[in-house]
């Protein structure tokens, strides 16, 4: 688990974050201390979402249904689609970025981020392993090794003065610009599905999730960060460049085909959990599902080409923590909160004694959605016209917003619940 945590927290684009952080004018300090702080905050998230499955035992899937209803997950899925064709179009407009810097290709963004979003469908089409298997025991640990060997030989060639440099922005700024992007790239919002089949115990989950967090999250953009300030590049384009030639000797084929390998497999991800989340929507053959979602995704990396990658990244981070996390925090809420402060394991018990009934909507998960996501989402600046809103760390803002509108709504509503041990009598259920 830890190898396959670190592999799903260490890409490329976060190496190159350091860059941009580094244009912003962040010094040393407000890097390496805002990406330690922000995986904290991570874990706190990370470290009960990973217990919940090994704990129940059930896939997200089903435990959504539970707390949502059976057609309220429908909600969840859909935003379940639209943010992995999102993170499908960004990791294309990368890859492109990437390529184009080690080989100055002449097809401008627009027309090379949809090329390459085409071909990385072709591995879910098919159905081959191939490539996932080659990223997992060859380009990942390459990658991570590669980004190691960069961030220790910068620093033992880089000026000491480097480590003091005063900063250009202030540190409440730099921490909402470096936790946005960590909380966004580290939460999956379905990592109870990778851990349901490991054994209940926060002591055997603490340590692959904090290696892989420190690693891909801290890490990676240190490097990224001091490489930045070594050379004054700011573009990922030449970053990228500089990196391949300063570690593997101005050879760029190794360096494209570990980042080939890497975006690939990051894709095949991606576009695997949009179409496997489509299917539950919409009763397509396979192939045409992941025909369709590949327009999807080549027509957004086109669009997102005309953001830029920062921006492109920035806007994709900041939602993802809030689409995909918000459900997740709705399910810890109910799992750690509400669960004790009814005096019974509401998951575990009454709502998988109830399940049967197939309860078609939850309001009060639906509604704590709603209002998480709104704040979060508003909060963040991604909405054209309502930058001026953008304040604070949009996630954790949304996922206290949820927190506290989801628990007020099922103590409001608690006398209209079946009560549990009433149910459990039930003839129906006992026989099932």
């Amino acid at each position: 688990m830890g190898l396959l945590w670190i592999t799903m927290c260490t890409l490329f684009p976060c190496a190159l974050v350091g860059f941009l952080w580094f244009k912003e004018g962040m010094n040393f300090a407000q890097v390496l201390g805002g990406s330690f702080l922000s995986c904290v905050i991570m874990l706190a998230y990370a470290l009960p979402a990973c217990h919940l499955g090994a704990k129940t035992g059930r896939s997200y899937g089903s435990v959504v249904k539970s707390v949502f209803g059976h057609k309220g997950a429908r909600v969840v899925t859909f935003n379940l689609v639209w943010m992995f064709v999102a993170w499908y179009g960004l990791i294309s407009l990368f890859c492109a970025e990437s390529l184009s810097g080690l080989y100055d290709f002449k097809l401008p963004m627009i027309v090379l981020a949809p090329i390459f979003a085409l071909l990385m469908a072709f591995n879910n089409f098919w159905g081959f392993k191939g490539v996932a298997n080659f990223a997992r025991y060859f380009a990942a640990p390459l990658l991570v090794t590669w980004v190691a060997y960069t961030f220790f030989k910068v620093t033992a060639s880089a000026n000491p003065t480097i480590f003091s440099d005063p900063a250009k922005i202030g540190s409440p700024a730099a921490f909402v610009m470096v936790a946005n992007f960590v909380l966004g790239c580290g939460v999956w919002g379905n990592e109870q599905d990778y851990w349901r089949h490991s054994k209940p115990s926060f002591l055997t989950i603490l340590p692959p999730v904090i290696i892989a967090s420190l690693i891909g999250l801290c890490l990676f953009p240190v490097t990224g960060w001091m490489v930045a300030k070594m050379t004054g590049i700011t573009n990922y384009a030449e970053g990228t460049a500089f990196m391949s030639n300063y570690s593997f000797g101005g050879v760029p084929i190794f360096c494209a085909i570990v980042l080939l390998a890497s975006y690939f497999a990051v894709n095949d991800s991606n576009l695997y959990g949009s179409s496997s989340s489509f299917s539950h929507l919409f009763n397509l053959p396979h192939r045409l599902a992941v025909m369709i979602l590949a327009l999807l995704g080549a027509s957004l990396a086109a669009y997102l080409s005309g953001m830029g990658c920062a921006k492109s990244l920035e806007n994709v981070a900041s939602l993802n923590c809030i689409i995909m996390a918000m459900p997740t925090v709705i399910l810890l809420t109910e799992y750690y909160i509400v669960g004790p402060l009814f005096k019974r394991d509401t998951i575990c018990v009454e709502y998988a004694l109830v399940s049967e009934n197939k309860v078609d909507y939850r309001p009060a998960a639906l509604i704590a959605l709603l209002c998480g996501c709104t704040v979060g989402t508003i909060t963040a600046g991604v909405i054209p016209g309502m930058e001026s809103l953008k304040i604070g760390v949009c996630s954790i803002q949304g996922w206290a917003t949820g927190m506290i509108v989801y628990i007020l709504l099922r103590l409001f509503w608690k006398k209209s619940q079946p009560n549990v041990e009433q149910v459990a009598k039930a003839p129906s259920v006992v026989s099932v």
